[in-house]
């Protein structure tokens, strides 16, 4: 099969997919979509959202569909990095045992790690993830661990702060997206997850997506494929460069907002690697939308999604961040001429 035909058939897998996905959480277009980019580009998410809010159910959709391995731990205070590797108890006879942990249990096969309220484990935590991010493996009992396929997607508990660790930016930068999800707020949703009886039986709802839609262990392969496939333009390429500019140094691009000293709004902006996700994110977002061609409507797209955590506020102006955020991002995409 050539190239054309593989990312026709491909897209028509993922679009597939999405459907199935929107099928079981309902009311999450938003998320569904920039999961489902972020599946594609190969990139780890960080989920940001309330409590109950299905981000559980979403993932084991997501890994239902995949057909490969699920994998869940929680954060808390006295996780040890150890934990993810393995775990040890005594067995019948009394006897101490050692078994794989969730990153090790099964092996190439696992496709979603769902790091839950991450911000709950400790700084030591985060650093063997890290390593699992960017090598997809991880070291144990005197050998080598390939993980290949693994996507990391962790949430962070926007309501409880007490017994919490605020991610470094090193951790940060290592996701491809930071995604809100919150409550739908259309009421004929709300009555669906309150009334009807599909959607309080995870299992039962999960298993009703189809296996392997899109095979795990291919995706690497097919990614690669797509974004050689996807074609740029100098001018693209302008765009992108001035857009990452505009987000380190915005007062610089005449971008302006009430009661700030922009000179001293930024601790730091994008780095090269925080860009190398975004192009990814939006070239995959210009295949799923049937183009073979990157335009700035697919940047703009994926722009906060992958930019916005990686835009470091000074502290002074911390305490505002939800606040800024939303205009800062706005005033670049605006302040920004699109070619």
């Amino acid at each position: 099969m050539n190239s054309e035909h593989q990312l026709s058939d491909w897209r028509d897998k993922a679009l597939h997919f999405e459907r199935q996905i929107n099928q079981t959480v309902i009311g999450q277009q938003a998320v569904v979509r920039h999961l489902l980019l972020a599946v594609f580009a190969r990139g780890h998410v960080l989920l940001e959202g309330q409590v109950g809010v299905g981000k559980t159910t979403l993932l084991r959709a997501v890994a239902q569909g995949l057909g490969g391995h699920y994998q869940r731990i929680e954060g808390t205070i006295d996780l040890m990095p150890s934990d993810l590797i393995y775990y040890t108890y005594l067995n019948s006879e009394g006897r101490p045992c050692v078994d794989p942990g969730p990153l090790l249990r099964q092996g190439e096969k696992l496709s979603i790690f769902f790091f839950n309220e991450i911000n709950r484990a400790r700084p030591q935590v985060h650093s063997l993830l890290l390593r699992v991010m960017a090598e997809r493996s991880v070291s144990a009992f005197n050998r080598e661990y390939q993980i290949p396929h693994v996507q990391v997607f962790a949430d962070r508990n926007r309501v409880e702060r007490e017994e919490t660790f605020e991610l470094p930016a090193a951790a940060r930068d290592r996701f491809m997206m930071e995604i809100g999800m919150d409550a739908p707020t259309d009421d004929t949703v709300l009555d669906a997850l309150m009334f009807d009886p599909r959607f309080h039986d995870v299992d039962t709802l999960v298993a009703g997506i189809d296996k392997d839609i899109v095979p795990y262990y291919q995706l690497n392969e097919f990614a690669a494929l797509l974004q050689r496939s996807i074609k740029t333009s100098p001018t693209l390429h302008q765009y992108a460069l001035d857009l990452w500019k505009a987000a380190s140094r915005p007062g610089v691009y005449g971008i302006r907002l009430s009661d700030v000293d922009m000179e001293q709004l930024l601790q730091a902006g994008p780095s090269p690697r925080g860009m190398s996700f975004f192009l990814r994110a939006a070239k995959v977002r210009a295949w799923l939308e049937g183009r073979d061609m990157l335009l700035p409507e697919d940047m703009q797209a994926v722009f906060n999604v992958t930019m916005a955590h990686r835009i470091f506020l000074h502290p002074v102006y911390g305490y505002r961040k939800e606040e800024l955020m939303p205009e800062l991002v706005k005033g670049i995409l605006e302040g920004i001429a699109a070619p």
